[in-house]
């Protein structure tokens, strides 16, 4: 009589050395019915035999039953039998997600999850407006990052395909007559953001005189200050470079002034010479825009060879196309101040 044997294969390409129907039940169960009225030869499938439920086929893992119909009580007992004897391979630190695929979720988990996720928002938003001091500056510099990998990711979902009609016209012969009258279409991608390339549109550019500027090291440019009763505190520095700083800048205690900026060096005028009008004027600096050798001389506002510097050129009445008054433009400086005792500046026009 034909008889029915379950087993576990290591893969889904596994051959049987007899002649078999596999219905698949899901995952790496299986269950064959032989087609045969002799009982199976174990010893000559190749099947070495050590327990009565579990059998060693060309060293695959095989557990095996026989029961008379297919589908019955002791077919679905034995399936589940089946299913927990696969689940016991699972390593023992998995123990969370092995109890998940025995016994299942609850039924409420995905609803749960999802309220879950909706008040995550608001316990951050509350965290960030009750935390401060260092907590405060070190979650707004996660939440940055996380902004920024966020900004990227949608950004990189914005780029769509878009078809631009091209000028060039086709060949003769080279399209159907039925397709000349319509244009021939490129495909490109482009950023559906508008808004950065018309900054870069607005920005524009300028042709600098001096375009390389020599590097200036930093021990040149700081004077190492030792504090302390024992002159043993070396964290201080002193700029030795022309500076400038703004009307509204406040002094922090000295005790704890890192960049000490010395009065003798901060300018507040500066010489421009229009290129066009061949005349220099004597205007007032509103603030360091670029120093090319450091970022952090242009947040100091040292001014070195080669800087950019915005100037107040309310005094020349330049006006726009617009006819609104230009009240500061840039200018890059031409001379070593800390040298000269004096800023002479090209403006950029």
């Amino acid at each position: 009589m034909p008889f029915t044997l379950a087993f576990i294969a290591a893969d889904r390409s596994t051959r049987l050395p007899f002649s078999a129907d596999i219905n698949s039940l899901g995952g790496l169960t299986a269950v064959v019915t032989i087609s045969t009225n002799s009982s199976l030869d174990v010893r000559g499938l190749g099947i070495d035999s050590w327990d009565s439920n579990l059998l060693r086929f060309k060293s695959k893992l095989i557990v095996w039953q026989t029961w008379d119909s297919p589908i019955s009580a002791r077919f679905l007992f034995f399936r589940e039998k089946l299913r927990l004897a696969v689940l016991r391979t699972i390593p023992q630190n998995e123990h969370i997600e092995r109890f998940q695929k025995i016994h299942g979720r609850r039924l409420d988990y995905y609803e749960r999850k999802r309220k879950k996720e909706a008040r995550e928002v608001h316990k951050r938003s509350k965290v960030a407006q009750r935390l401060h001091g260092l907590k405060a500056k070190l979650l707004n510099k996660a939440r940055h990052c996380e902004k920024i990998q966020m900004k990227k990711f949608i950004k990189a979902h914005e780029e769509k395909e878009i078809k631009i009609g091209s000028d060039k016209q086709a060949q003769e012969g080279a399209v159907p007559a039925y397709l000349l009258d319509r244009e021939t279409q490129n495909r490109a991608k482009v950023l559906s953001n508008t808004i950065k390339q018309k900054r870069k549109e607005k920005a524009g550019k300028w042709n600098v005189p001096l375009p390389k500027v020599k590097g200036i090291a930093e021990n040149e440019v700081f004077k190492v200050v030792k504090t302390g009763k024992r002159q043993k505190k070396a964290w201080k520095r002193m700029i030795t470079k022309v500076t400038f700083v703004g009307d509204g800048f406040t002094r922090k205690p000295p005790k704890y002034e890192r960049f000490i900026r010395p009065a003798g060096l901060r300018f507040t005028k500066a010489h421009v010479t229009h290129p066009e009008l061949k005349a220099t004027f004597q205007l007032s600096i509103i603030g360091v825009k670029k120093n090319p050798n450091s970022t952090l001389y242009t947040s100091l506002g040292v001014i070195t060879k080669g800087t950019i510097i915005e100037v107040n050129v309310s005094e020349l009445g330049l006006v726009t196309t617009t006819g609104k008054v230009v009240w500061g433009k840039y200018a890059q400086v031409t001379n070593n101040p800390e040298n000269d005792g004096c800023i002479n500046s090209v403006l950029l026009v």
